[in-house]
């Protein structure tokens, strides 16, 4: 297979996948056990593509947060962005000079995907008919950054997933969590994006081509835009059991075939 087509492949694996609750990480290390492997500059670059797609639809927002700070309820939730991105930013680093590394095999992703659906039918449930409400707490702003670190250390967990079911066992409504949950992916992919750049930029390290990362970028960024635009709205009135189930039947899958081969 040409690169640049395995590029865009996994570029729309990663769009279609960072922000439903699924493991886009996940969904990367499992396609490139079929595709090959990539150098995790490339992945993490392709994740600050998709989350590029996250601007335009939330533009009204981010600019009253931006400029709208001398209004209080802004300010806070600004702060609480801060203080969950900081968290997430601090344990990070922490993580990777303790050596944490993505797995090479796929086990790992199999049991972190089959628990992460087990964990989502048992929040909706928790869920279901309870009074939630809509504000950002600080207890809530620090279980954001500390979900994020759970991604970072179980791929398969997934980003969105992990902070949104958390959110929502704390009594966080869901649009709510999954509003905050994709803002607070801003400053984190692209900053995680920007270190990996730099380090590439210094180093060069990952022996890749700029224009098939280029097209693997476009191919994230378009996908991403589709999913995001249509999670939205889908989370107004469903819950994420089907996804649940997915996750289920996927690791599920994984975990056999890890067995047989």
């Amino acid at each position: 297979m040409p690169d640049w087509l395995n590029a865009i492949l996994l570029g729309l694996v990663e769009g279609l996948t960072e922000f439903i609750p699924v493991s886009s990480t996940g969904h990367l290390l499992i396609a490139e056990n079929w595709l090959g492997h990539r150098s995790e500059f490339f992945n993490v670059i392709i994740q600050s593509a998709a989350v590029l797609a996250l601007i335009p639809i939330f533009w009204n927002k981010l600019t009253r947060l931006a400029f709208g700070l001398d209004d209080r309820a802004n300010r806070d939730y600004v702060l609480k962005l801060f203080v969950a991105f900081v968290i997430t930013a601090v344990g990070g680093l922490l993580m990777k000079k303790m050596g944490v590394t993505l797995p090479e095999e796929i086990a790992p992703v199999a049991w972190a995907t089959l628990i992460g659906g087990i964990v989502i039918f048992i929040v909706e449930a928790i869920y279901h008919g309870r009074h939630s409400r809509n504000e950002i707490t600080w207890t809530l702003a620090i279980a954001f950054g500390l979900a994020q670190l759970i991604a970072v250390a179980f791929p398969g967990s997934s980003r969105s997933g992990s902070t949104i079911m958390l959110a929502m066992a704390l009594g966080l409504a869901r649009p709510a969590a999954t509003e905050f949950s994709f803002i607070l992916g801003i400053p984190t992919l692209f900053a995680a994006g920007g270190y990996k750049l730099l380090e590439e930029l210094k180093h060069h390290d990952a022996h890749e081509s700029w224009t098939v990362v280029g097209l693997a970028c476009v191919a994230a960024l378009v996908s991403s835009f589709i999913v995001v635009r249509w999670l939205i709205h889908f989370v107004q009135g469903h819950s994420f059991n089907g996804f649940a189930v997915y996750r289920v039947l996927l690791g599920a899958a994984l975990l056999f075939f890890a067995a047989k081969f």
